[in-house]
């Protein structure tokens, strides 16, 4: 175990500078907030631009198949970060994601144009995925690089707080949507009015990144990132067991994402007969539960340790997700159980996730390292999730989805076993 070394006076003076951590984590909710409306609003629009009664296996594989771009963006955008800086990397994804966003607003139909539509449609998501895939890795490094080391965890927090408070949002406006308007208008064009808000929320995001300052850890080491070559290579031949590790942990904490976030909404409203409007509700309120404990789990990992809070994760995970899975169905109740266990549960991970993926590389190829690995893991298990559980439901084998998760989570309760602990130690 690392111990930290800082005085007790710095410790107790320390105040959170909360107006650089919402300026660092601003655009990350406009990702996340763009990246969960298409999955969550998927049941009103599928038709509108792909014919047939395939239509919601094809929207969820456009869905997937933007997943795949995300490595991709994490290099090109995480390299960017790595010799040009943080900054410009953080404001160039905005204005991608943003794009991508106002673009799906507007897009004509299949019944319009044919063809065109969904081709369309599927190069907004790509613009999207390279987007996310540079956001997520160098918004982890600032985070971790701006942070003192015995307060990491807490400064990590702000991470999910902020994907929390845009994933809560999004929820909250489909709970609207849904009581407000009738399903002929959702069908129609009410479900182009998240995509057009996540357009304004992107000058948002913007306006407040103009002021962030470059780390000092960056400063101090970008000659040294313009130095490597074949950097991807070199997380590979110099770090292969922080690869590892990552592409490990992040296995279960995609699925966990994406079945909690995305894929039991579509899940539980086609294929177990829940009530839409008790689906929106029940993810809203255990959305801000999850984003009420992300501070005070970041905390927690700071004075006790990462790794204990991510095998209590992974190992409840494992035994818990396939009998929660039995309660979806009609009744407000047992979706708000399994909502509120399971999200609150994946705090243990989502709270400390950037000071943990900081921990693993040098600041050389930080960026790029966590951009290409994570990513790379997030497309293979987190893109195809809404599409897995889709298909296994249509074909009456909805529940194997969820020992499919059980068995992700076991995986990762053995890779977390080898994961040094990191509490209070120094980015290298």
């Amino acid at each position: 175990m690392v111990e930290s070394h800082v005085p007790a006076s710095r410790i107790t003076r320390h105040r959170l500078p909360v107006r650089r951590l919402v300026a660092a984590s601003a655009g990350n909710a406009l990702e996340w907030f763009d990246w969960t409306i298409y999955a969550t609003f998927s049941i009103y629009f599928a038709s509108a631009f792909f014919p047939g009664e395939l239509a919601t296996i094809n929207t969820f594989a456009t869905y997937a198949l933007a997943f795949f771009f995300r490595p991709l963006g994490g290099m090109l955008i995480g390299r960017l970060a790595d010799v040009r800086g943080r900054k410009p990397a953080m404001i160039f994804t905005i204005l991608l994601m943003a794009g991508g966003s106002i673009m799906i607003g507007v897009l004509p139909t299949f019944e319009q144009v044919g063809w065109l539509a969904p081709i369309l449609l599927l190069l907004a998501r790509v613009a999207q995925g390279l987007s996310l895939g540079g956001e997520v890795s160098n918004a982890s490094a600032y985070l971790g690089e701006i942070a003192p080391p015995e307060r990491r965890g807490r400064y990590s927090s702000f991470f999910y707080i902020s994907t929390g408070s845009a994933v809560l949002l999004a929820s909250l406006l489909g709970f609207a949507l849904a009581r407000g308007m009738s399903e002929a208008q959702l069908y129609d064009w009410g479900w182009r009015l998240p995509f057009l808000l996540g357009g304004v929320l992107g000058l948002v995001a913007l306006w407040l990144r103009r002021t962030l300052a470059e780390t000092e850890q960056f400063e101090d080491n970008k000659a040294t990132a313009r130095r490597v070559r074949h950097p991807l290579l070199t997380t590979l031949s110099k770090h292969p067991k922080a690869v590892g590790l990552l592409v490990g942990f992040t296995m279960l904490s995609t699925l966990c994402y994406y079945t909690f976030f995305s894929a039991l909404t579509p899940f539980a409203v086609n294929s177990r007969g829940a009530d839409d409007v008790d689906v929106f509700l029940a993810l809203s309120i255990a959305t801000a539960l999850f984003i009420a404990l992300q501070y005070p789990m970041g905390a927690l990992a700071d004075r006790l340790g990462r790794k204990p809070q991510l095998l209590v994760w992974s190992a409840a995970t494992a035994v818990l997700i396939v009998p929660l899975s039995s309660l979806v169905g009609p009744g407000f109740g047992g979706l708000l159980l399994v909502f509120c266990v399971g999200l609150g549960l994946y705090t243990a991970m989502t709270s400390i996730a950037p000071a943990i993926m900081s921990e693993l590389f040098p600041t050389s190829v930080r960026a790029l390292g966590i951009g290409a690995w994570y990513n790379l893991t997030v497309a293979l298990f987190g893109g195809t999730a809404p599409l897995v559980i889709t298909a296994l439901s249509d074909a009456g084998a909805g529940v194997a989805f969820f020992w499919y998760v059980a068995a992700a989570s076991a995986v990762a309760f053995l890779v977390i076993l080898r994961l040094p602990e990191t509490r209070g130690s120094e980015l290298r």
